[in-house]
């Protein structure tokens, strides 16, 4: 579905504009190490010209993977193609997600949407699924991988937060007033945000420090994960909301819903299900024979464990 959407924001009419590469895809050369900044720059120059061209194979392409994950016998094509297109969109479209820059911030998006269809990808690519304990068991990355790879994203947000750019007494209070609109009751939410957040930068960066490193290792240490992935999401969708203007799809030009969506999909991934496979048992009493009249033989009555299958065929 959110390849759909974003295939969907692809053909915004101004993303056919010059508006494109120079509001979107050149901005995130600033302040890239020289071998991230190159291909970011070459991509704007050739892009440029070609607007209309580009963003139609884009959005098709998008599309397609959208429509190929719907379909089981397309889903696995639509998987490793949405893994590349995925990988150039974070690098060029996302500038890394700005995690080179020095001023990354999971709260305005950081790192980047298209990493995580890439970790939802593998997550979500198909196996058996049948009897695992929770959605990611039956992925690629397996129950354990998913844990990890939760962490590793948590405890990243962790560390960007500790960033100088992040822990200004101004620093939360201008992202969110930075952050897009397009409507005037989101607006509204910003700005009583951005008001609460103006001079408490540094507690605030510190305390979300200090939170996303225990959401991320009470997961992966399965410490209290269900109030934890119910915590970490409504987190997430917070940042969503006044840190990322609901990923700028009501301004006309955002190009994706943003993070918050992507991880609340993580979190419900490796929440705890109640296992199905496993058979119910049940204790019954020592061995008795019931006599069946003259001339039958007497039937041993079973003891030790009946199935609830067994239990229900009765």
């Amino acid at each position: 579905m959110i390849w759909l959407i974003d295939g969907a924001l692809q053909l915004q009419p101004f993303m056919f504009g010059r508006g494109f590469v120079t509001q979107i895809i050149a901005p995130n050369e600033v302040d890239q190490p020289g071998f991230f900044a190159g291909p970011i720059r070459l991509a704007a120059h050739l892009i440029e010209p070609r607007m209309v061209m580009f963003n139609l194979f884009a959005a098709t392409i998008q599309l397609l993977i959208g429509i190929g994950l719907i379909y089981r016998p397309t889903v696995k094509a639509a998987l490793l193609t949405s893994f590349g297109w995925a990988l150039g969109i974070w690098w060029i479209g996302e500038g890394l997600g700005g995690l080179f820059t020095g001023h990354a911030s999971p709260l305005t998006g950081a790192p980047g949407a298209a990493l995580l269809y890439l970790l939802a990808g593998l997550i979500a690519w198909p196996r058996d699924r049948s009897r695992t304990a929770t959605t990611a068991a039956g992925g690629l990355l397996g129950e354990r991988g998913a844990r990890i790879a939760w962490a590793l994203l948590w405890l990243g947000f962790a560390a960007l937060w500790l960033l100088p750019a992040n822990r200004s007494d101004t620093a939360v209070h201008d992202a969110i007033a930075n952050a897009p609109s397009g409507s005037r009751w989101l607006s509204s939410i910003e700005s009583t945000a951005a008001a609460a957040a103006a001079g408490h930068g540094v507690p605030i960066a510190l305390s979300a420090a200090i939170l996303s490193a225990a959401i991320g290792l009470a997961v992966l240490l399965a410490a209290c994960p269900k109030p934890t992935l119910v915590l970490s999401t409504a987190i997430a969708l917070g940042y969503f909301v006044v840190g990322q203007g609901l990923g700028g799809v009501l301004t006309g030009s955002g190009t994706d819903p943003g993070t918050g969506p992507l991880i609340a999909l993580l979190a419900v991934s490796i929440y705890p299900l109640q296992r199905t496979g496993r058979p119910l048992t049940l204790r019954l009493g020592r061995k008795t024979e019931r006599p069946q009249g003259p001339g039958h033989n007497p039937v041993v009555v079973n003891t030790g464990t009946v199935t609830g299958s067994q239990q229900a065929a009765r």
